[in-house]
């Protein structure tokens, strides 16, 4: 093999790409993530440190301020460590001063330098400033933050961070992007639902999008060309081919996304240059090898100094990868200087036309991370926008538009730009919009009127923040065109990725359908119901310690008290008791005083209410807001119960017991009934079809039971599943002093209850025509099969 250059660049792609594509990453992302912690640490130690030097921290404008000079004194630390300001120690010379106004002055100077090309700056400036770069992307744009005296604390931080702290100039573009985006306002950052993207979640979306195949095509011209020209030829077409894609994404934040998408396709070009190298077995490009520029990434951005943090992000991404180029003897260093600008727009992606950023015929890919921001958290603005989004041909908002969440917008923007385009997309978000309800009204109208079609999926995975908070999210990756659909599509499932036909919302292996809501179930069985609402301020509510003490006060009380029980007690088999006063009247309330006093609090709480029903039912203030009292035993489920759960823990609970609205309650269920909800059959259905409090179950009659296609067992099956439902009642009262949420433990379930369980799917399955084999997945896929050919013999009556 010819050595030289090419050898030693091929030495460096090998390196820079090994486990990019086959999901080994060498500890790259756990690096990744520390370097993430420790970076933001110490920044937060630095915005306090300077919060203190400003008079009137609080002010708008000076936190505005404090966060941008954060943004750039971090910029600094990174570009001084990287080498980026040569070997000019500007940086630390400014430190270095005598004085905090002799700093500030110094600081103020070197961002103005920054901020000015070379031929523009005044020669006669000291001599340090000459090696410094032009920073093009705006980061030091002339709105110069107010830029307080640097007290001793705060140079003595910058200064031990460089002398021997964190090593900044080791930090991926990516992570530093991160870092810059969390110190701008911590607070807007959670408001606004943006998080770290680790470089492995981001691959899981680019890979199947678009890396994969170009990796594909590069590796099939490697393999099945063999004569040297046609192989020159068809690498120079597919290195072209690379300078043509581009790649927006509208709510780009750090730009996290558009760099790691760049970088990734810039060295693929660079095996391109390899590769080309070993035909001509040259030394040195007459011309400039490199095609693939920043100019083929765009971005929106809604807040303007953050864009610029994404286009310096982005330029800092292509020093970088002139960096690695740096190492290939033979490569001119004329070349070896940015020559193009990403191009990222500050403004609200939601409110403008993206064609004004890039016109659709001329885009390759949509990507990125938009907010994630639940329908019942989202501000006035979000809701407008949310609003405005998703709308009918006639410019109305959809019926249920109001119950989606903020991230769905760009699903329905980028469905909108992408019709009648071979535009692909693909988008982190929340896996609420592949749950419950939300499902139909996000996904309904995105098929029915754009001709949308997943082409991959991750299923829910969770998303651990770069930060010591710990916090965690769960989500999905949702691969999605308007073009022509493929044969094949790939579904990710934990560490395996299945060939599949087809993908549903619901991202399962089945037909593509939309389960709404119901008033009514499919299927002939019993009611199930919410329990009852108090609406209260825990005025008719009672513990065991406020019962007794009421009682013994006004023993006459007693007959008004009722066991109650909400999810949280009944998973823990406790009570609470409430005031049930539906047959008391107004003389017996008169009659007994510390009843009345909570009666008129409730009425009091539920005037000032800003819900109109609810001021309204301040004229019975004595009652519950919302009344379901059963009157012979009944099934409860809790609305919320734990994800980690095979099955959610029901039992049946005597009529005396009042179940509040955290309850779902079902009359009449005998044990046939109990038994089907307590199967794997109709967890399987739950998990799919049910919404989700984070990781929890959100178990709802309307949208999950009522929509239940329920089997249709020969006389012996039933029989069977009420054997089995008794055992599986029998095997619980075998411990009676344990919750329901220990006996439903996974790694604590006791033998007994686990082998009841068992036959009792068993006998579910065998009522349905299942064999016990079958995965959940393929389970689902069947009952959704059922559930279309009801809803359409019923002709969608509900």
């Amino acid at each position: 093999m010819p050595g030289g250059w090419f050898t030693v660049l091929s030495n460096v792609v090998n390196v820079k790409t090994s486990g990019c594509f086959t999901g080994k990453r060498f500890g790259q992302d756990a690096r990744e993530a520390e370097s993430f912690v420790k970076a933001g640490e110490f920044v937060g130690k630095l915005y306090e440190a300077l919060r203190g030097q400003y008079v009137n921290s609080g002010h708008e404008d000076n936190l505005k301020s404090l966060g941008k000079l954060c943004v750039r004194l971090a910029f600094c630390l990174y570009a001084e460590a990287s080498g980026m300001f040569g070997n000019s120690g500007a940086f630390l010379r400014c430190l270095e001063k005598d004085s905090a106004e002799d700093c500030r002055e110094a600081l103020s100077e070197l961002f103005q330098i920054l901020n000015t090309p070379p031929e523009q700056r005044n020669p006669h400036q000291a001599r340090q400033f000459f090696e410094l770069p032009f920073i093009s992307s705006g980061l030091f744009a002339e709105d110069n933050p107010k830029i307080p005296p640097l007290g001793g604390e705060v140079r003595r931080l910058l200064l031990q961070e460089m002398e021997g702290g964190f090593d900044w100039g080791v930090i991926p573009c990516t992570v530093l992007g991160s870092v810059f985006e969390c110190t701008l306002n911590p607070q807007t950052r959670r408001q606004v639902g943006t998080h770290y993207t680790c470089t492995e979640n981001i691959h899981k979306l680019i890979d199947p999008l678009f890396l994969d195949d170009l990796r594909a095509e590069l590796a099939g011209i490697d393999g099945c060309v063999d004569e040297p020209e046609e192989k020159q030829k068809a690498l120079r077409e597919f290195q072209y081919k690379l300078s043509r894609l581009t790649f927006l994404d509208p709510a780009c934040g750090s730009g996290q996304f558009l760099i790691e998408a760049y970088i990734s396709v810039r060295r693929l070009e660079n095996e391109v240059i390899v590769k080309l190298g070993r035909i001509l077995k040259a030394t040195d490009f007459v011309n400039n090898p490199i095609m693939v520029n920043l100019g083929q990434f765009y971005g929106i951005e809604l807040d303007e100094f953050a864009a610029a943090v994404a286009k310096t992000s982005l330029w800092m991404a292509e020093m970088q990868m002139l960096a690695e180029l740096k190492l290939i003897p033979g490569i001119s260093n004329t070349f070896l200087s940015p020559k193009e600008q990403a191009d990222i727009y500050k403004g609200n992606a939601l409110r403008m036309d993206w064609a004004e950023v890039i016109r659709p015929e001329k885009l390759s890919y949509i990507i990125g991370n938009p907010p994630f921001v639940g329908y019942s958290v989202q501000s006035w603005e979000q809701k407008y926008d949310r609003e405005a989004v998703y709308v009918d041909e006639q410019g109305q908002p959809y019926k249920n538009a109001g119950k989606i969440d903020y991230v769905a917008c760009w699903y329905f923007k980028s469905a909108q730009f992408m019709q009648g385009t071979g535009i692909k997309a693909a988008f982190v978000s929340t896996n609420s919009i592949t749950q419950g309800e939300q499902v139909a009204n996000v996904w309904q109208p995105l098929y029915e009127r754009f001709g949308l079609h997943i082409n991959f999926a991750h299923r829910t995975f969770r998303w651990d923040l770069g930060s010591s908070l710990k916090a965690h999210v769960h989500c999905v990756i949702i691969g999605f065109a308007c073009d022509r659909e493929p044969e094949v599509k790939l579904l990710f499932t934990d560490n395996e990725c299945r060939k599949v036909p087809v993908i549903n919302p619901y991202l399962l292996e089945a037909p593509v359908q939309f389960i709404r809501t119901r008033r009514l179930p499919l299927c002939d069985v019993p009611l199930m119901k919410r329990g009852s609402q108090p609406t209260d301020d825990g005025n008719l509510i009672l513990t065991a310690e406020e019962k007794d003490a009421l009682i013994q006060a006004e023993p006459r009380a007693a007959r008004f008290i009722r066991p109650f029980v909400m999810g949280k007690e009944f998973l823990e088999r406790r009570l609470r008791y409430c005031l049930w006063l539906v047959n008391a009247i107004p003389e017996d309330i008169a009659e007994l005083s510390l009843v009345r006093q909570r009666v008129e609090k409730v009425r009091e709480f539920r005037l000032n209410s800003k819900k109109l029903a609810t001021r309204r039912k301040a004229k019975t203030p004595h009652l519950f807001d919302e009344i379901y009292e059963c009157t012979s035993t009944y099934v409860a489920v809790p609305t919320v119960s734990s994800g980690c759960r095979k099955y959610i823990p029901i039992d049946y609970l005597s009529p005396d017991i009042i179940s509040g609205d955290a309850m779902r309650c079902m009359e009449g269920a005998s044990l046939y009934h109990f038994g089907v909800l307590a199967s794997i059959v109709h967890m399987a259905w739950t998990r799919v079809v049910t919404g989700r409090l984070k990781s929890d179950y959100c178990y709802s009659n309307t949208l999950v039971y009522n929509n239940f296609p329920w089997p249709n067992p020969e006389p012996a099956q039933e029989a069977e599943i009420i054997r089995t439902a008794q055992a599986i009642l029998t095997a619980r009262a075998l411990y009676p002093q344990k919750k329901l949420a220990e006996l439903y433990d996974d790694t604590l379930m006791p033998l007994e209850l686990y082998r009841a369980h068992r036959e009792n799917d068993i006998a579910v399955m065998a009522a349905y025509g299942f064999t016990s084999c079958l995965s959940e997945d393929i389970l689902v896929a069947e009952l959704m099969e059922r559930h279309h050919k009801l809803e359409a013999d019923s002709g969608g009556l509900d």
